[in-house]
């Protein structure tokens, strides 16, 4: 510009000296404050501003004066930051109701226990009978009927017998496990340790136990009461914690994040100086194996008319208190604690309910459509009411001999017959790809959430998947309309099994492995996919529902 167009007008205002008077010239400019120039008092467009800049300061050449970059970039921020808010918004509202529901029943199962019984509570809902093992079935179960029985109230077996169904037809199967790496209290977990009461627990599976620490933890479980009742007991609130130690004092610690179990991973539970200070209201219990304060706690959960006296023994893991939650910046994670193995429980148990709901679908079955959710597989399912005892076993020879039908005259050879027109879904998390770790994939093996269940297989017979059993998964996969995986372990990888080869070599079952993807897992605190949730339900209910009919179509031997 020439130096006649540098001077201003006489009744115009002296032009700013620096940028950083731009705030309070644009307040006097506009009425406004600091705040409001920014966009979060008056709803001013930038046309508008830029316009009222101008008439008080006046013009250069028919220029106006240049808006500071950092006013222009404001506006941009707030623009975006509404766009993105309607964004995320919008996609909060297309969360697939399956995966809201997942979160209820998540926040309801902190332990094996509540996960049964949260099964028990929706299959009551949906008008299944519960049997009883110790109990004669002759007569109770009928074609058209749905049933469940439980064993130590930790793993739970439900099934919908198929109008059709006649003794030696096949069973439609999914089975999950209903544990998840914890830490459990130790029978005598009572310890005083430097001024603090502490509880003693013990690692149960293969956790990521450097995830425990610094978290707020509740209690649950179940109890035995004066020797004969048995109840479920869950402690919400926060009451333990295990603190990390400063970095002031270990230097080294973002080198390596050591410790050692039996020292460092011991909750808090409260001070000695306090709980003597409310001694009255957790009196003393004299010989108890666990400090008095979490003995009232617990009697106080259970109702008035338990005393802490009369707690016997106990059974009882930690659990992070903060809810499970819909996550990421468009709603499409699941964040929540025991995604392994519960969503595949949650999604098996769904899939059972919308097959029982499906009266046209029970009516042409042929078969009995089951899910089994057993306890105890991140140690080996070798229980008694593991997948590697006889509890899958005993139901479907009770099934098998005890539906009454108009058929004359049983086979010898009913159930054996049964076990090779059945089909087993093994139902157990994947790994999804690790952003920050895609190395540990195979190269042409790498699962994403919310792209399909993911079909696992494994040479060394660590997954029980063959080729005709993925044949019949993906025909069901065709008539539900979800897509599907690949999973395979790289060589110079150890890989993880399941209760797949466990069931299939027990029963001679044909058997597939899969699982939803995740990050994360054996954390306190996993990430699954929300659409992955609502495919795997859609990809169960129809194994149930077609796979008798595709089992016809497709014979091996």
């Amino acid at each position: 510009m020439s130096k006649a167009s540098d001077k201003c007008d006489g009744n115009a205002k002296p032009r700013p000296a620096s940028l950083s008077s731009w705030s309070s010239l644009l307040g006097s400019c506009c009425g406004s404050t600091s705040q409001d120039h920014i966009g979060l008092g008056h709803d001013h467009s930038d046309a508008d501003l830029l316009k009222r800049h101008s008439k008080s300061y006046g013009t250069i050449d028919a220029e106006p004066l240049p808006l500071p970059s950092s006013f222009i970039a404001s506006q941009t921020w707030i623009a975006s930051m509404h766009s993105s808010t309607s964004l995320a918004a919008t996609a909060a509202s297309k969360v697939p109701q399956a995966a809201r529901g997942f979160l209820e029943f998540v926040n309801a199962s902190p332990s094996p226990f509540h996960a049964v019984a949260e099964a028990r509570r929706r299959l009551d809902a949906a008008g299944f009978t519960a049997l009883k093992e110790r109990e004669c079935w002759d007569g109770k179960l009928v074609p058209g009927g749905k049933y469940y029985f439980t064993r130590n109230a930790s793993s739970v077996i439900a099934f919908v017998v198929g109008q059709k169904f006649k003794p030696g037809n096949g069973f439609s199967m999914v089975a999950a496990h209903t544990d998840s790496p914890c830490l459990k209290l130790k029978p005598v977990s009572g310890k005083t340790k430097n001024g603090y009461l502490m509880v003693g627990v013990q690692t149960y599976g293969g956790g990521l136990w450097h995830t425990w620490f610094d978290r707020d933890l509740g209690v649950a479980g179940r109890v035995i009461v004066n020797g004969k009742e048995h109840k479920l007991v869950k402690i919400d609130e926060p009451i333990l914690r295990i603190p990390t130690l400063a970095i002031h004092l270990d230097r080294a610690v973002n080198d390596g994040f050591t410790f050692n179990k039996e020292n460092h991973l011991i909750p808090v539970l409260a001070s000695v100086a306090e709980a003597e200070l409310n001694a009255p209201a957790a009196p003393k219990v004299e010989g108890a194996k666990h400090h008095s304060i979490l003995l009232a706690m617990l009697a106080e959960k259970l109702g008035a008319n338990v005393d802490a006296t009369a707690i016997n023994d106990v059974e009882l893991c930690l659990f992070d208190t903060t809810p499970a939650v819909i996550g990421g910046a468009l709603s499409e994670y699941v964040f929540a604690p025991r995604c392994d193995n519960l969503v595949m429980s949650y999604t098996g148990l769904s899939a059972l309910l919308n097959h029982a709901a499906d009266a046209e679908a029970v009516a042409n079955d042929e078969a009995v459509a089951l899910v089994a959710l057993f306890d105890n597989e991140e140690v080996g399912s070798l229980s008694a009411y593991g997948a590697d005892s006889h509890f899958l076993e005993s139901a479907l020879r009770r099934v098998t001999s005890g539906v009454a039908t108009d058929a004359h005259g049983r086979s010898s050879s009913a159930f054996e017959e049964a076990m090779q027109k059945s089909y087993l879904v093994s139902a157990d998390m994947a790994h999804a790809l690790h952003p920050n770790h895609a190395e540990k994939h195979e190269d042409l093996h790498q699962p994403r959430m919310n792209k399909g269940v993911v079909i696992k297989h494994n040479a060394n017979q660590r997954y029980a998947t063959t080729a005709p059993t993925s044949a019949l998964l993906r025909a069901a996969a065709q008539r539900a309309g979800v897509p599907l995986q690949e999973f395979v372990v790289r060589n110079d990888s150890p890989c993880g099994s399941t209760i797949g080869p466990i069931l299939s070599g027990k029963l001679g079952l044909r058997t597939i492995d899969v699982g939803n993807p995740q990050l994360s897992m054996h954390s306190i605190r996993e990430q699954a996919g929300t659409k992955d949730i609502e495919e795997a339900i859609l990809l169960f209910t129809a194994v149930f529902k077609h796979c008798a009919q595709i089992d016809k179509e497709l014979i091996v031997d």
